[in-house]
């Protein structure tokens, strides 16, 4: 406990009966370990306190993480549903603009 073995609490009881006196001891005694367990108490009820609001704001960073994510997975389908209606890159405009080049530069060599 505070490094006190059973000689030295041996010795502390001994001059505990001498100054007090044999009639006061056990009622201080007893003060002595009801404030021991009072005090217990109110740090097992800050401890307990401390516990519930870490675990309270480990939901909440749980909850806010999972929202964002939602979020995010909901832009990325509402970015795809909109490439998909705008239809797909299509490699046939580059080839039909490039058909379309080829006569306009033969018609120029004509000339």
């Amino acid at each position: 406990m505070f490094g006190i073995g059973g000689p030295e609490l041996l010795i502390i009881c001994v001059v505990a009966l001498i100054v007090i006196g044999p009639k006061k001891l056990p009622e201080m005694l007893r003060s002595l370990g009801k404030g021991v367990a009072e005090f217990k108490r109110v740090g097992n009820d800050v401890k307990s306190t401390l516990d519930e609001e870490v675990s309270k704001a480990e939901a909440e960073s749980r909850k806010k993480e999972v929202e964002e994510e939602m979020a995010r997975r909901k832009a990325e389908k509402a970015e795809a549903e909109a490439a998909e209606a705008a239809g797909p890159p299509s490699s046939e405009g580059a080839t039909a603009e490039g058909a379309s080049a080829a006569p306009v530069e033969e018609a120029n060599d004509k000339a």
